[in-house]
């Protein structure tokens, strides 16, 4: 990894799970062209500050919520759709905020979330053979050969729908929307309405006696503008490289590359061989990367892994995203913890509790049941305090619609559900009910953690 990086550099190196059956090869790389003549997404210094603020969780001062599509859509591109996912992520951070004692950085699922690597590159149903759906950005769901044939212009669609979301996401978040008044009061109504309502209720009051009395001293949004906005950031696990390679530029600022088609990116499970494409094209670019860290990993091999990628041992720079299932964590997550301690690494830990946890119900759908999602996130905060680390954050796959994908909850969704409103284009999400409810349930569980280091302080005082 000694040698000169370009953005280009990853084409040297094996790579997994990139489309190759492009039927015009030259067809892509023309697109590929006309991306690279495209505004940016993002900016450098909207990257730099995301870097900044991570750097806050990695010290224990701040906690990350990032979530959103598993896959985003086109046929599901819609301002509801954005507007109902960038609430529901408001509404969790101030649950967590509360609870927590400490600042939420808000990370969605979105404005690239397209690409997906699947298990096998084909699909046989009634005996027919298709190239497995790979996300909309690529082929298309429908299974007939003229969808499942991988198209370069609809990286260009892509882009199109992304600097939409983008737009929207900024006008939300700087124009008001995101109140803090406005926010509380859509959460008073999923209490009232939740068959656990008056479990939330007493966190939820407290919250509203914060909001009046900061009112009563005169702090108001009308006083303390920052009251109407939030800064919220987009991540997207960065597969297609071609894609993100004709995004990445030099930053005019401070003469660095940095990958402009989100603020974050992550290298996923399948794809983060040390002596492949896409660990060689992240360890390049400046913007805050991830990695996905699933059973598999050994302490040694997760060291040189953050070592290739963080090289400077930066605070901010490096997530890394636990993803072991609800059986397997307390057995492979505390060898990796001790290891990045005992070594020094500078990481924010954080847990996707949703990958370990899919299952096929007999009904053939692909679902994850809430209990063993929750089960895993508290495994998480528990193993980390007992290896003195912080529990830097959760990284979810949700959806502010009313959706069946996800068994339980506080409306017990059975598998006979699941067929009400299973729109998922990939993996199962949480719906918004049930992401709040786990806002919660979390929420309740880092109260306890920081009470008992309250009382920990008062009796070494």
């Amino acid at each position: 990894m000694t040698e000169h990086w370009t953005p280009a550099s990853w084409r040297s190196k094996p790579a997994k799970h990139l489309p190759t059956d492009y039927p015009d090869p030259a067809e892509l790389a023309r697109v590929e062209q006309t991306l690279r003549k495209m505004p940016p997404l993002v900016f450098a210094g909207e990257a730099r500050r995301l870097k900044s603020l991570l750097g806050d969780v990695a010290e224990g001062r701040a906690f990350l919520l990032q979530g959103g599509d598993c896959a985003e859509s086109f046929k599901e591109f819609h301002a509801d759709n954005i507007r109902d996912l960038f609430r529901l992520i408001l509404q969790m951070a101030v649950v967590l905020t509360f609870a927590g004692g400490k600042p939420v950085v808000k990370v969605g699922r979105m404005a690239g979330q397209f690409g997906k690597p699947r298990s096998s590159p084909i699909e046989t149903i009634d005996g027919v053979e298709l190239p497995s759906y790979r996300g909309d950005n690529i082929n298309g769901m429908e299974f007939t050969p003229q969808a499942r044939t991988p198209d370069p212009q609809r990286l260009i669609q892509a882009y199109g729908q992304s600097s939409a979301t983008l737009n929207l996401l900024r006008a939300f978040a700087g124009g008001g929307y995101a109140d803090l008044y406005n926010i509380h009061r859509w959460t008073l109504g999923f209490v009232n309405d939740s068959p656990q309502g008056a479990r939330y209720r007493e966190l939820s009051e407290k919250i509203s006696e914060a909001l009046t009395f900061m009112a009563a001293i005169g702090v108001t949004p009308e006083s303390h503008p920052e009251m109407h906005r939030v800064e919220f950031f987009t991540s997207h696990e960065g597969l297609l490289l071609g894609f993100e390679e004709a995004m990445t530029r030099v930053d005019s600022t401070s003469g660095e590359w940095y990958d402009t088609s989100a603020h974050l990116l992550w290298i996923g499970e399948r794809t983060r061989q040390l002596d492949g494409a896409h660990v060689e094209y992240f360890r390049g670019i400046k913007n805050p990367i991830g990695v996905k860290v699933g059973p598999t990993m050994e302490p040694d091999e997760l060291l040189r892994l953050i070592d290739v990628l963080n090289p400077k041992n930066e605070g901010g720079r490096l997530t890394l995203y636990g993803r072991f299932g609800y059986d397997k964590i307390e057995d492979r997550l505390p060898r990796l913890l001790r290891a990045t301690k005992a070594g020094g690494r500078n990481v924010v830990w954080a847990i996707d509790p949703m990958h370990g946890n899919t299952l096929t119900a007999a009904s053939g759908y692909k679902t994850r049941p809430f209990d063993r999602i929750l089960s895993e996130v508290k495994s998480f905060v528990d193993t980390c305090k007992g290896e003195g680390v912080h529990p830097g954050g959760v990284h979810l796959e949700m959806t502010g619609q009313n959706v069946t994908e996800c068994l339980g909850g506080a409306r017990a969704l059975a598998e006979g559900d699941l067929a009400d409103r299973y729109h998922t284009h990939c993996d199962p999400r949480l719906n918004g009910e049930q992401a709040l409810e786990l806002a919660f349930l979390v929420a309740e569980k880092l109260k306890e953690d920081r009470v008992d280091l309250s009382r920990r302080v008062a009796v070494n005082i």
